[in-house]
């Protein structure tokens, strides 16, 4: 039993878990301001709503992944960074594919029936959404396994970007806000896509699927991650415009973070580097979500 509990942790990357409904309570917190009443009922449905179906779109990539996976070969790194027991539980054999897809679609029915709870129209709105951006990670990990484009990065990766949009339209619409915050959160996925690669090299060699790094090669690699941060820094300049001031400097630090972790890829150029720099990017992200949570707050 405990080392199927373990497993199932590192399927669903445990360690992790609190950021996703974080993430998409901020977008919920941001429409809050221009479409409705705050109300912690509210806020706790929504988180719910992110944290199972962040989980599922989670899921969903071992479920895709599972044959290829086998051929990682390269286990002291991004493994023992995302899972917080180091095994990829599908390909190791400690919970079976088809387990793995029961417990997928207990995730994808829970964050169907939390969404089906919200009211009209919004359910509508964010249900629309569900299956694009389920289809949008099925395509990256599809798409990436023959490609001369990378088209699988920057079309599939919308999928991150368009969590927290979900989030603001739980009591929001399309908006200009909502717009500007998927256009700042975008390129920050790039970037952070950029980096996973680079890490993740020698087992993405292996694997013959075409990512930034085995594409483009390291340098071309370093260069993605310069260019999608600098539009990161710009759009995140015209999003954090409209928010307060405590948004505002929470930012700034954020952009601190962010320059420190291209400083160590520039500098040495190595998967290395780019594992030292992978918690400054995800902690980026966290500094921005507390900043719009605690803008909120106060």
């Amino acid at each position: 039993m405990r080392v199927k509990f373990r497993a199932f942790l590192d399927l669903t990357r445990a360690h992790f878990v609190p950021v996703w409904p974080l993430l998409f309570s901020a977008g919920y917190l941001i429409a809050v301001q221009y479409y409705g009443i705050f109300s912690w009922a509210k806020l706790i449905h929504v988180a719910l709503i992110g944290l199972f179906g962040f989980e599922a779109g989670m899921v969903l990539n071992d479920v895709i992944d599972h044959k290829i996976d086998e051929r990682d070969v390269e286990f002291d790194k991004l493994t023992k960074y995302w899972r917080p027991f180091g095994q990829r539980p599908i390909p190791a054999g400690l919970i079976s594919f088809k387990t793995a897809i029961i417990i997928d679609g207990l995730f994808f029915l829970t964050t169907f029936i939390l969404i089906m709870v919200l009211p009209r129209p919004n359910r509508w709105y964010v249900l629309a959404m569900m299956p694009v951006c389920y289809s949008l990670e099925s395509f990256y990990n599809l798409k990436k396994r023959r490609e001369r484009l990378p088209l699988a990065q920057l079309i599939g990766r919308m999928d991150f970007a368009l969590f927290p949009v979900v989030g603001y339209l739980t009591v929001g619409v399309l908006d200009i806000h909502a717009i500007l915050f998927f256009l700042f959160f975008y390129p920050l996925a790039i970037a952070h896509l950029g980096v996973n690669d680079l890490v993740d090299i020698v087992n993405d060699r292996e694997r013959k699927v075409n990512t930034v790094t085995t594409m483009y090669g390291i340098d071309g690699t370093v260069k993605w991650i310069g260019i999608a941060t600098a539009v990161h820094l710009i759009m995140a300049i015209l999003f954090v415009s409209s928010l307060g001031a405590i948004a505002r400097y929470g930012f700034l630090l954020g952009f601190a973070l962010i320059s420190i972790a291209n400083g160590l890829i520039i500098t040495k150029k190595t998967p290395a580097s780019a594992l030292k720099a992978l918690p400054l990017i995800h902690a980026t992200m966290l500094v921005y979500i507390v900043s719009i949570i605690l803008d909120f707050a106060f």
